[in-house]
């Protein structure tokens, strides 16, 4: 080797380690966990951090708030009318309701900036966090802080199904692949306590939506289903479907309900406004009661996504979910 040619692979190599120094120590500044690589987690509440810098703020004239895509869109545009009034009062800014079809195309419109302030289901939440940047920060709960839903493996009466067991051989509607009680949590539950596997046990279809799964029940189109018992008791409620029409064959523990927060580099002086406005909101009276009364809901309540959706990240893994950012 050529006193050259030594210089050259001394050099490439100090480079090479540079390179590598320069790395970690980006990495060491912007610790980010599972979340996608635009994002920093430098305190470790495993959500993405708002940007040191100013320029990277954003602060738009017009807000754009959509709620989980569950139901039909009119009826919870109608719903949150009273506080997407009072939102606009506490930030001083025009706010649009967005009414997303899929929880797909929620996450999608968070990550290319195009929604400011969401809810999201239970099952998406781990996704946009990861991926959208989205900040969690409250639940629904009732007046005496109880929170929460059950998902339930429902059927219709006569259908031959009557435990768990019985849908071999069968199909079971689930909603998405992203919703907990749509498909993520029955899963890993029809796994784990069950020995039973989709394809090979039963023949999974999905339906959308939960409103679609518990209406393909309620019609005999599907003869059972995975739902979230919230929706149920909501539709219920609103005689979409009569009580006597849906069988429950399984009910689980309790999940957090939908997640509501905000998109991560919306300024900090309005996410503050943003979420004073969610928990100052005045629930008496309000469209929003009127609808979510119907669980038992009437105020908003502080919550943290590492704590709250721990047990959903455990579902997940226990599924092997990837939060894979496309």
């Amino acid at each position: 080797m050529t006193r050259l040619t030594t210089l050259l692979t001394t050099v490439a190599a100090a480079a090479a380690l540079g390179a590598f120094g320069m790395a970690a120590q980006a990495q060491e500044d912007c610790p980010r966990g599972d979340l996608d690589d635009r994002f920093c987690d430098r305190d470790g509440d495993l959500i993405a951090d708002i940007p040191e810098e100013s320029d990277q703020w954003l602060d738009p004239d017009t807000l754009v708030f959509a709620y989980t895509p569950v139901e039909d869109p009119a009826v919870y545009k109608t719903a949150w009318a009273d506080f997407l009034t009072h939102l606009e009062a506490e930030t001083g800014k025009e706010v649009m309701f967005f009414p997303v079809q899929s929880n797909a195309a929620q996450i999608e419109a968070m990550r290319s900036g195009r929604l400011h302030i969401s809810g999201f289901n239970t099952g998406s939440n781990p996704l946009a966090v990861n991926c959208a940047g989205f900040r969690p920060f409250t639940i629904m709960a009732a007046p005496d802080g109880s929170f929460g839903y059950e998902m339930e493996i429902i059927t219709y009466p006569d259908s031959g199904i009557e435990s768990i067991e019985d849908i071999k051989g069968g199909k079971l509607a689930f909603t998405s692949p992203t919703s907990n009680s749509g498909f993520k949590a029955p899963s890993a539950i029809l796994k784990a306590d069950y020995d039973m596997i989709p394809d090979r046990d039963f023949e999974p279809v999905f339906s959308g939506k939960h409103d679609n799964s518990i209406l393909g029940v309620a019609n005999k189109d599907y003869p059972a289903a995975a739902v979230a018992n919230s929706v149920m008791g909501r539709m219920i409620e609103r005689d979409v479907v009569a009580e006597d029409q849906i069988v429950s064959i399984y009910k689980s523990q309790t999940f957090p309900t939908t997640g509501y927060g905000v998109v991560y580099n919306l300024t900090p002086e309005l996410q503050e406004k943003i979420q004073n406005a969610f928990f100052n909101f005045e629930w008496e009276g309000s469209s929003l009661l009127e609808e979510f009364e119907k669980n038992g809901e009437g105020q908003f309540i502080p919550i943290t996504y590492q704590e709250y959706w721990e047990v959903i990240r455990k579902i997940d893994a226990a599924n092997d979910v990837s939060y894979a950012c496309e």
